[in-house]
């Protein structure tokens, strides 16, 4: 590009790359020899120019020169003030420009004749001659006689300095005398062939044959009138330039601004821009990594005070229990003061940030505690744990860009989260993916995609009128209200029509269960419910409203009384509430799903009265989840709806929840529906219903789904309940084959089965390993702890699939228990079997003579209190008898003092 006639600005940006560049050609020993020795030094700069444009660096040789003398100005300013750049940096080109402008040659001008002659004076020469050279602020150059020879006469010699740094800003005036002029005092014998001699030896002076100078003057066109000439001696009063300085400056064209400038400025503007953001980043974020490096101290302080109080809580229920049977009180009492105990404990370790317990009288006039709100972890969640004191947060993850609630969210994560993210990762597809995950996890029905679609593309679907896209009633539109009274009136057989006033519409029973958490319970309060349970209520309670379960376990094992496994009875609702008393939690409201998932049991009109009375008497609100009622393809009279009882026992605290998705095999159809007569719960709840609105066409295709009774009886339903049997049996037959125990319930989707055996031992962990070995097997089942059930090795398996995938899920579950089986079998094989050693059971007692002691329920109450503090956190497991009774020998010779009265 040629840049020539164009012009530029001053000082236009030059990187540091194209500064080094310029530094090295400006630099060279010739360069700086020929900007000494010539007053117009311009053509230099222009060729350092084009050797730049040659490396792709398009300046000027205005540019150039431009940019040397800012670069010598900044160098004199720091060499002369002793100063540093800004940032308390040193100047980066500082040392290259002191090493050039340190060596740089000193020319000299004498006069031979007519002659001028440049020569080179080498620093030696300089530092041997300070005798005769002076500096004065008049000096006088003596010119040699007339007709004397070269050799026998002083020269004139004149330092000039063709290159001075002034101001950015021109000027047509000449520069100002300088303070000093070198002057040379020479002999007259061989002085100047002295210096001649040194400069022809150096091979770099220059020699100009012109017109004999008349004045001394300096290269800017100052003239010292105090200088002699070199020929007469006779001082000058006017500005008689000699032949060597009447160089005229040639006039150039004016020159057009090359657009590439405007890029290029735009550019290091830009990056200058961009390397300030980057440096501001950083400080932010050093800042940063410190706040957290402080916050992390503080968590790790508060985690080791949250394990000291603990400690006392502990140590504190343990005294009072030993003091309590040594003056010989009754486990009642023992119970209700451990309770109080531990109230009191609480309170004193937790200190003055923690809110005071209060205490409040239930119905028989005992006083019970209630404990606050559940407290703060140090990661800032809340401390949230089952009843038996599992905690749900694993390896909890803390967010600095969330709050508090968000981090509970996002650590408040279990299997069937994972297991169902994992599915939609490598979903079965039997032509695109046929190695993919098969979902026998989830309960969907997948067994009737052909009967829906067929209906829901009939024309009186697709019917947009205006009303439906305005916004609706939050609790839903009343077309859909009355056409759900009418449903639940016809098939839970209600003695009188279900009012549309009395109904709420919103997107899916999880809403529905997020909701009236939110409307009937406080942050802190607890929910009972038996297990197993849906596990996914546990998330859909707590997100919202902080509101936790209280589980009602119930056991395989048939005890007194029990009719078939996993029974619910009001004895056990009773226990539930008693344990709860004693740890001073406040139960509102019980959840009972009938027909039950995961177990499939329907409970009769009988249990569920029972069940409704119980909850009067504490004045709890009943939840009955009937989202099942129509998924029974056994005895279908076996179900019977609360809705169809003549009398409720406490109507006001009753509310049946209904869903589209399982009775109608349309998961994807967000649609939940709830009953109640309480008209503060409706109010209530058309108030949250904002946030979980249903799209007014989806309202209008669900409402003509529910009017068309004559498909559901004589199409769907019948097809439904024929397809559910014959999977149904067809898991069941898988199951029985491999000798795999089941409850053989028909009701649901699913089938509770026992994988005990295929445990190496009976724990939890055992039972995540199995699943993840089905999971790894591209199998998904569900496992029974996700469900909360208190024995390991029970799992869902959803059977409501097509056959073809049934029985590939099968075969790859089969082929993961035949490793287990084969592995368990090796271990039992080996010499460190432990077969031998199991624990004793009840029939073995009672053959060694010893009877056992019935079970008493306040000494449960107790054991389940103290179970929940030894299993809250991992203390017990980092902190042994051995590794106290070292640390605290004193304390530790007490309680065995103790312990042996």
């Amino acid at each position: 590009m040629d840049f020539r006639g164009k012009k530029y600005e001053r000082g236009s940006n030059w990187s540091d790359p194209e500064v080094v560049e310029l530094l090295q050609l400006w630099a060279d020993e010739s360069v700086q020899m020929e900007l000494e020795s010539c007053l117009r030094n311009q053509h230099v700069f222009n060729r350092i120019a084009e050797v730049l444009r040659e490396k792709g660096i398009h300046r000027t040789g205005d540019q150039c020169r431009e940019k040397i003398k800012k670069m010598k100005l900044e160098y004199r300013r720091i060499k002369d003030n002793n100063k540093i750049c800004r940032g308390g940096r040193t100047w980066k080109f500082f040392e290259v420009m002191d090493r050039v402008l340190s060596n740089r040659p000193n020319i000299c001008y004498s006069t031979v004749g007519n002659t001028v002659i440049t020569q080179q004076i080498p620093p030696g020469v300089l530092a041997a001659g300070e005798g005769y050279i002076h500096h004065h602020h008049h000096h006088h150059l003596t010119s040699p006689p007339h007709g004397m020879s070269h050799s026998h006469h002083p020269q004139e010699l004149m330092d000039i300095k063709c290159e001075e740094v002034d101001s950015d800003e021109r000027s047509e005036t000449p520069e100002p005398p300088p303070s000093h002029v070198l002057q040379q005092g020479v002999d007259d014998h061989g002085m100047d062939g002295s210096l001649l001699e040194g400069g022809h030896h150096d091979g770099s002076p220059a020699i100009r044959v012109d017109a004999p100078a008349e004045n001394t003057i300096s290269p800017s066109g100052y003239i010292d009138p105090n200088v002699g000439s070199t020929s007469s001696g006779m001082r000058t009063s006017g500005p008689a330039f000699s032949a060597l300085h009447r160089l005229r400056r040639k006039r150039k064209p004016p020159r057009v601004k090359d657009p590439l400038d405007d890029v290029l400025l735009k550019f290091l503007t830009a990056q200058r821009v961009v390397e300030e953001r980057f440096l501001q980043m950083e400080e932010r974020r050093m800042q940063r990594d410190m706040e957290l490096e402080d916050r992390r101290m503080q968590l790790e302080q508060r985690r080791m005070e949250l394990e000291r109080e603990h400690e006392y809580r502990m140590f504190t229920i343990f005294a009072q229990m030993v003091n309590a049977l040594r003056h010989g009180g009754s486990l009642q009492t023992l119970g209700l003061d451990l309770s109080q105990a531990f109230s009191q404990a609480s309170g004193q370790a937790t200190g003055a940030g923690d809110a005071p317990s209060s205490a409040s009288t239930s119905k028989n006039g005992s006083s019970r505690v209630v404990q606050p709100p559940s407290k703060s972890l140090p990661n800032g969640r809340r401390d949230v744990s089952d009843v038996e004191g599992n905690p749900i947060f694993q390896q909890p993850e803390f967010s600095i860009y969330l709050s508090k609630r968000g981090n509970e969210i996002i650590n408040f994560c279990g299997k069937l989260q994972e297991g169902f993210a994992a599915y939609h990762a490598d979903k079965h597809d039997e032509d695109k993916n046929p190695n993919g995950i098969i979902n026998l996890g989830t309960a969907e029905n997948k067994l009737c995609f052909d009967l829906l679609s067929k209906r829901l593309m009939q024309t009186d679907m697709y019917q947009i009128e205006p009303s439906l896209l305005e916004y609706p009633d939050w609790k839903g539109h009343e077309f859909l209200r009355v056409e759900v009274g009418r449903f639940l009136t016809y098939y839970c057989k209600a003695p009188v029509p279900l009012q549309p006033d009395n109904i709420v519409v919103i997107n899916g029973c999880g809403s529905l269960f997020s909701a009236l958490s939110a409307v009937l319970c406080d942050p802190g309060d607890r929910i009972l419910l038996p297990t197993p349970y849906y596990g996914v209520i546990k998330f859909d309670i707590f997100f919202y409203s902080a509101v936790n379960l209280q589980f009602v376990h119930l056991e395989s094992k048939m005890t007194d009384g029990d009719t078939r496994p996993f029974q619910l009875t009001v004895g056990k609702l009773e226990k539930s509430m008693q344990i709860a008393q004693l740890q001073g939690t406040r139960v509102t409201a019980m959840i009972l799903t009938n027909p039950h998932n995961p177990l499939g049991d329907i409970y009769s009109a009988t249990e569920m009265k029972e069940f409704l009375e119980f909850a009067k008497r504490y004045k709890l609100h009943v939840i009955v989840d009937e989202v099942y009622m129509l998924t029974v393809f056994g005895d279908v009279g076996s179900f019977q709806s609360v809705l169809s009882f003549d009398r409720l026992p406490d109507p006001m605290r009753t509310h049946v929840m209904w869903g589209f998705s399982k009775d109608f095999a349309a998961s994807g159809i967000r649609v939940g529906t709830l009953y109640t007569e309480n008209t503060d719960v409706i109010s209530a709840l058309g108030q949250l219903s904002y946030f979980h609105g249903i799209p007014g066409p989806t309202q209008h295709m669900v409402a003509q789904l529910l009017r068309d009774r004559d498909w559901i009886n004589q199409v769907f339903l019948p097809t439904n309940r024929a397809r559910l049997k014959t999977a149904h049996k067809c898991l069941t037959n898988e199951l029985t084959a491999m000798g795999i125990p089941f409850l053989n319930q028909h009701a649901g989707l699913f089938i509770w089965a026992d994988f005990k055996k295929y445990l190496k031992n009976p724990t939890f962990e055992e039972e995540t390993k199995l699943w993840k070995r089905f999971l790894n097997n591209k199998i998904l089942v569900s496992n029974g702890k996700t469900f909360g059930c208190c024995e390991p090795g029970w799992f869902r398996i959803i059977f409501a699939d097509k056959t073809y995938r049934l029985q590939l899920g099968m075969h790859r579950l089969r082929k993961v228990l035949e490793e287990e089986d084969s592995e368990i079998q090796s271990i039992e094989k080996g010499p460190n079997s432990d077969a031998e050693n199991r624990t004793k059971t009840a029939e073995d007692v009672k053959e060694d003579g010893v009877q056992p002691s019935p079970p008493d329920p306040a000494l449960d109450g107790l054991i389940g209190l103290l179970r929940q503090q030894i299993r809250s956190t991992d203390w017990l497991q980092r902190n042994t008898a051995e590794q106290f009774a070292q640390e605290n020998p004193e304390v530790y010779e007490v309680f065995c003092k103790l312990a042996e009265k």
